[in-house]
């Protein structure tokens, strides 16, 4: 398990001053940070109100923990261990009605890919858990490598890796039939794919591993669905994705918000990090931003 002290010193806020910029933050608003991770966008949110409230929420409880540490005491900052798509029910329980700005870094937190025990990383041998809350009964990755038979996973890969190799990957690893973990999946990666490619496909199939273990993709639209009805008139709505798959489906519902009438969009396309923050942070460097506007 990595420390709070080392993953706090090395953890930088993707697109910080971006997001704090387009939140438009009132000192006296009401504030989302769906993703808290380590609360390093929370805490820029946080110095810019004064009578307002900020509500961080995360599936994963270390992330609580960790942004709990680095948070509070503050008597404007609530905390809570769900997830974003559950917002409505968050804002009920806190007898709100509606936010004046929400939002989403959808990346993993620097902690959960440097722990060595949760199966999130390929440059660590362990278990393949991935579900962002420990304590769920939900499958774990390897559960998804066993319970879904070889169409299943090859559809696993595909869709939610973009995986050109996806049925090569699938079949060999089906064909295992032991336990997989970390190892497993890697050297099955280096059967299948020349030298030069390999971190990339590692990373498209770990992805793929993850979303479908979260559930991450319906969890997004979901809440898509939803949020424009707790967003106050003239409220923002800000959003973080690093692949294609989920910015695709941000920037289709954005779009159709935008034919409805319901938000304006604040840039016609997405804003990507500068050259000098991905020099910085190479976490960065796939990241698209887009923003809306709630009209009213």
């Amino acid at each position: 398990m990595v420390s709070f002290s080392s993953t706090h010193n090395r953890h930088i806020p993707v697109m910080l001053m971006e997001t704090i910029d387009n939140l438009k933050i009132k000192d006296n608003g009401i504030y989302i940070d769906g993703t808290l991770g380590l609360g390093g966008h929370s805490e820029a949110i946080l110095q810019k109100i004064d009578k307002g409230l900020l509500i961080g929420i995360d599936r994963d409880k270390d992330s609580i923990s960790f942004a709990k540490k680095r948070l509070l005491p503050n008597e404007n900052f609530k905390f809570f261990n769900d997830s974003y798509k559950n917002l409505k029910s968050i804002l009920k329980e806190l007898k709100l009605e509606s936010v004046d700005g929400i939002l989403l870094d959808l990346g993993l937190s620097s902690f959960q890919l440097e722990d060595n025990k949760r199966g999130f990383s390929h440059k660590f041998q362990s278990s393949l858990d991935m579900r962002f809350d420990k304590n769920s009964t939900n499958n774990t990755a390897e559960k998804i490598v066993h319970q879904n038979d070889l169409k299943e996973l090859t559809k696993i890969f595909k869709e939610y890796g973009e995986e050109r190799h996806a049925y090569k990957i699938a079949k060999k690893i089906k064909d295992l039939n032991d336990k997989v973990d970390v190892l497993a999946i890697t050297s099955v990666v280096d059967q299948v794919t020349p030298f030069k490619y390999r971190l990339k496909t590692y990373s498209r199939i770990f992805q793929a591993l993850r979303i479908a273990t979260n559930d991450e993709l319906n969890h997004l639209k979901f809440f898509l669905d939803n949020f424009i009805d707790l967003l106050s008139p003239q409220g923002r709505i800000v959003v973080i994705s690093y692949h294609s798959i989920e910015d695709r489906i941000v920037k289709h519902k954005f779009k159709d918000l935008k034919h409805k009438k319901k938000i304006n969009l604040i840039y016609k396309k997405p804003l990507i990090p500068s050259e000098e923050e991905v020099g910085l942070n190479k976490r960065a460097r796939s990241a698209k931003m887009r923003v809306g506007e709630k009209i009213g």
